[in-house]
């Protein structure tokens, strides 16, 4: 399954290894895909994962989930 977030503050490419990395080691998530244009941050995982969960990664990460 794929849930997808929005999230803001990332201007570059560095922002996106931080997110993928931090988002990544979330228990469960199998991938990430991030889109630095849009701020779309894609998680997909075999099952449904904690939206909490995933904004304290991206908060890890420096960055703040605005939707998901």
């Amino acid at each position: 399954m794929t849930t997808t977030y929005t999230v803001t503050g990332m201007t570059c490419g560095h922002c996106v290894s931080s997110v993928k990395e931090e988002v990544g080691e979330v228990p469960g998530v199998t991938g990430v895909d991030v889109d630095l244009a849009t701020g779309l941050v894609s998680v997909h995982s075999e099952h449904p994962i904690d939206t909490a969960q995933i904004t304290v990664a991206v908060a890890e990460a420096g960055y703040e989930v605005v939707s998901s």
